[in-house]
């Protein structure tokens, strides 16, 4: 396969005129389009076989640039001082006239902002000067990239360029909280910011209003190894490829000392070896559910079911 890896300064040549290129957060790498093109967003869809009703994320270089884009109560300004630059998205209300493709909103009224902490990606914002969407760097439902042989392996021949940043470091899709103009909010999406941090904040969660899709990563079916996946095996069935956590080993670990922040930071690279071993199923020893746990199940639970 073709290493197509590039600079910074060639991904913001290939971003500005249009085209796609992967680049790495501290979460996953990201399959990044200029978010002001309908025409370069399409190919973000096309690449990744996405439903158009599922909404990207949209990245900034600064909070200055979010706040064209979307309307900032004090509480998303205090979510933003304390939480970005990091793994932290708002979903706000869409700001009128801003520069976004529709497709990016797939049609809500609402937009999920995030600015990503890795260097980076932060490098190729400031270069380009334009918000990027940047849904994960994976065909759709399956696994997330940690890695740039991942995003490789995913897309195949169709790879778009990447630029090498290594393995990301938090391993884990961003937490998603939806800030409610009349003052509720909800936790869309967990991951490494903490249901737990977020209410000290913003008081009691709200839960999602409806069945209607209002951010990345809520489809029931998600991030599939592509073979059977066993959840909260104690004792796992002969013949699967195991993923232990803490005491209980297998033919891989999440993290032996069982630190929740490691066994996220190791989940896709760990479910992307199972995938990709000779074995038919995969089965995963029990992880806690509090903290950073929650996270992880909710990927676990939705890989499962893909």
């Amino acid at each position: 396969m073709t290493d197509k890896s590039v600079t910074v300064a060639e991904a913001v040549q290939r971003l500005r005129a249009g085209e796609l290129v992967a680049l790495p957060t501290e979460t996953v790498y990201g399959l990044a389009a200029r978010a002001d093109s309908g025409e370069a967003v399409a190919k973000i869809y096309r690449a990744k076989g996405r439903p158009d009703f599922n909404p990207l994320i949209v990245h900034v270089a600064s909070l200055a640039m979010a706040r064209g884009l979307a309307h900032f109560d004090a509480r998303a300004e205090a979510l933003a001082a304390r939480f970005w630059p990091g793994p932290l998205t708002l979903v706000l209300p869409l700001r009128e006239g801003a520069a976004i493709a529709p497709a990016v909103t797939a049609g809500l009224p609402t937009i999920a902002l995030r600015q990503p902490a890795h260097p980076l990606a932060a490098e190729v914002l400031a270069g380009l000067g334009l918000p990027l969407a940047a849904p994960s760097a994976n065909r759709s439902y399956r696994l997330s990239p940690t890695r740039p042989e991942h995003v490789r392996a995913s897309f195949g021949e169709a790879a778009p360029p990447v630029i090498d940043g290594g393995e990301c470091t938090a391993g884990l899709e961003s937490t998603i909280v939806a800030l409610r103009p009349d003052g509720g909010w909800s936790l869309l999406r967990p991951g490494p910011v903490g249901a737990e941090e977020l209410a000290r904040l913003l008081g009691t969660e709200e839960k999602s209003r409806g069945a209607t899709i209002e951010a990345p990563g809520q489809l029931e079916k998600h991030y599939s190894p592509g073979k059977p996946l066993t959840l909260d095996c104690a004792e796992p069935p002969p013949g699967s490829y195991v993923i232990g956590f803490g005491a209980a080993v297998g033919d891989t670990n999440l993290s032996p000392t069982g630190d929740l922040a490691e066994a996220a930071s190791r989940l896709y690279a760990c479910l992307h070896e199972a995938a990709a071993s000779s074995k038919a199923t995969i089965a995963v020893a029990p992880i806690p559910r509090h903290g950073m746990g929650r996270a992880i199940n909710d990927r676990l639970a939705r890989a499962a079911k893909a």
